[in-house]
């Protein structure tokens, strides 16, 4: 009799499976497995899972149940040595795991992603221009994100590790052809700037606080100090002042005003009488003096 449990794939019965794990750098230049979240399984895993009635695209949930640590993973290919899987190194890093250490593999479905929440652990995060382009770009070598896992991501030959601090709709979800909402918590060690406040203004407990009075008067003010003419003379001693001195006081009205004429101030000397000084009037005579001619008298 034929066998027709490989034309039928099994039903109902998952894929759990224990291998020996071990760094991507043994397998050496493997850089597109180290960027990413995918692992490494060997063939005789795919021929198992084909078998199986499993949702596609392979996830796998990832646990050393030495430390009680664990993590998803999808799979890039299959073409370790038997018995042993490839992760990335921060994947290790997370699971705790040693060269050669045991790992329990079994495959997953995971919910789509529609939020998730990173925390850089360095500073140096701050100097990329646009970090949701960056992150973007290299979540897409990886299949699904673990809530509290640290993910290692390679920006301008520049490592740098973000931890997962929440994820939605469940603590584990695939970020495979999904819209996800991105945020970002401040980087481990980042301090808000200070303002820096005058000295003026502070105080200690229990102390008044100084109301700088005293400082009000001897700040700076604009457009104070004493001004310079260009005649030269001082402040307070041109005709001007003269003038304003002999105006009419402010508030006495002009009785002598007449309707219709305009009163004009004049710096000269005040009238006496109605009329001036006769000595005056003799000092001043309008064009007077000698004139010359260009033809003196006399000559024919």
């Amino acid at each position: 009799m034929f066998g027709f449990g490989h034309m039928f794939p099994e039903v109902g019965r998952p894929f759990q499976t224990t291998y020996r794990c071990y760094s991507v750098t043994m397998l050496g230049d493997r850089e597109d497995v180290e960027r990413g979240g995918k692992i490494i399984m060997p063939p005789s895993a795919l021929d198992q899972l084909t078998r199986l009635n499993i949702q596609y695209p392979m996830l796998f949930k990832l646990t050393n149940k030495k430390h009680g640590r664990e993590t998803h993973c999808g799979v890039l290919e299959f073409v370790a040595d038997e018995g042993r899987i490839y992760i990335p190194y921060w994947m290790m890093r997370n699971l705790l795991l040693d060269e050669g250490g045991l790992i329990q593999i079994e495959n997953v479905s995971l919910s789509v992603a529609t939020f998730a929440k990173f925390q850089p652990q360095s500073v140096d995060f701050l100097d990329i221009t646009n970090p949701k382009a960056v992150l973007e770009n290299a979540l897409r070598n990886f299949a699904c994100l673990t809530k509290a896992d640290v993910v290692a991501i390679k920006y301008n030959d520049k490592i740098y590790e973000l931890c997962v601090l929440e994820t939605k709709p469940g603590t584990a979800v695939s970020i495979i052809e999904c819209d996800m909402n991105v945020d970002f918590a401040p980087p481990v060690g980042y301090q808000e700037p200070r303002r820096q406040k005058m000295e003026e203004s502070l105080c200690t407990d229990g102390e008044e606080m100084d109301t700088g009075a005293d400082d009000v008067d001897s700040a700076f003010r604009a457009f104070s100090g004493q001004g310079n003419r260009l005649d030269g003379k001082k402040k307070g001693t041109d005709s001007s002042a003269t003038a304003s001195s002999n105006a009419p006081a402010r508030g006495i009205p002009n009785y002598n005003y007449k309707r219709g004429t305009l009163t004009f101030i004049r710096t000269s000397r005040p009238v006496a009488n109605g009329n001036a000084d006769d000595k005056d009037d003799k000092n001043f005579e309008a064009f007077s003096g000698e004139g010359q001619s260009l033809r003196r008298k006399g000559r024919k």
